[in-house]
């Protein structure tokens, strides 16, 4: 476990590293959410590393202000968090996961197979690695703002998984139904509705965190990952 440098477009950034205890394994680039590369983030790469994937979490908002890592218990920590989203530019977000999947699937711990998985801000990139780059398959919770993304879901070749809260405070009825009945028809795509859940139902220690629906999804996506980086 630790720090690697990535090498990116417009200059290098840093990112968490963790490794399972049999390399080389497939790769998994985690997409965080807006409290940067935090605890919640770390935990979810050793978590990753538990079953077997080399996860690498890279510093999305290097641009920005690089080495944020600021958690969700606090309204000074909102407010720099939704800051933070503002200031973001997803197409350098992409970018910057593509980065970090070349520089995975390149490391001595990775045997070259290697997919993405999001949460939240990191959600919507996980569908635009669908969608824009050739990672092997994706993974997105309750990723936010997809409905303007539709137009780009013909460009899926590769398996993509959502999480999607039912009750999702960041998006609307209408839109969690237009996103799930919009990629009902794309074969490669399978979107899981979670009834009665909030927006990040799966972040541990969060207001809207449910055990259930979060083991149900985290089982879920450590079954996909190993059925499509195999």
């Amino acid at each position: 476990m630790g720090e690697v440098t990535i090498k990116g477009k417009d200059g290098s950034f840093q990112a968490y590293l963790a490794r399972p205890k049999v390399t080389p394994a497939p790769g998994i680039v985690v997409a965080q959410e807006i409290f940067g590369v935090n605890q919640v983030m770390r935990d979810i790469c050793d978590w990753l590393a538990g079953e077997g994937f080399v996860a690498l979490c890279p510093d999305l908002f290097w641009r920005i202000e690089p080495g944020i890592d600021i958690t969700d218990k606090t309204q000074a920590e909102w407010d720099r968090a939704f800051e933070l989203f503002g200031l973001f530019d997803v197409d350098d977000g992409v970018a910057d996961m593509q980065a970090a999947l070349a520089a995975l699937r390149g490391h001595e711990a990775c045997n070259g197979k290697a997919g993405s998985v999001g949460y939240c801000l990191g959600g919507k990139i996980a569908f635009l690695m669908a969608t824009r780059s050739d990672a092997d398959c994706n993974v997105g919770y309750y990723g936010v703002g997809l409905r303007g993304l539709l137009e780009e879901s013909g460009n899926i070749s590769k398996p993509l998984l959502l999480h999607i809260a039912e009750q999702d405070k960041f998006s609307s009825p209408e839109e969690i139904a237009e996103v799930r009945d919009r990629l009902a028809g794309e074969a490669k795509v399978t979107v899981e509705v979670y009834a009665g859940q909030n927006h990040a139902f799966a972040r541990p220690g969060g207001e809207h965190y449910d055990a259930a629906s979060a083991k149900r999804a985290n089982e879920r996506t450590v079954n996909f990952f190993k059925e499509h980086l195999a």
